[in-house]
């Protein structure tokens, strides 16, 4: 198997954004009402949800039902 120059800088590019604690989906959705919250009042995100943060930036799926929470939170 032969991978470009561009392909192999692409993967190691993914492997450095790796974090020691990831979450996954499932981690994420559990969190998301106190991020979003959190996102709303303009507060810093304490360090137990920093794995939130970089799973948002990464998944869209995740991403759309953050947006979507927050779009509901501030119709309230």
């Amino acid at each position: 198997m032969d991978l470009s120059k561009e392909k192999v800088d692409a993967l190691l590019g993914f492997l450095k954004q790796t974090k020691d604690r990831e979450a996954t989906c499932e981690d994420c959705l559990t969190a998301m009402a106190e991020f979003a919250e959190k996102h709303l009042e303009g507060k810093s995100i304490p360090e137990s949800l920093k794995a939130i943060e970089d799973h948002l930036e990464f998944c869209g799926e995740c991403k759309e039902e953050f947006e979507a929470l927050l779009a509901t939170l501030r119709e309230l």
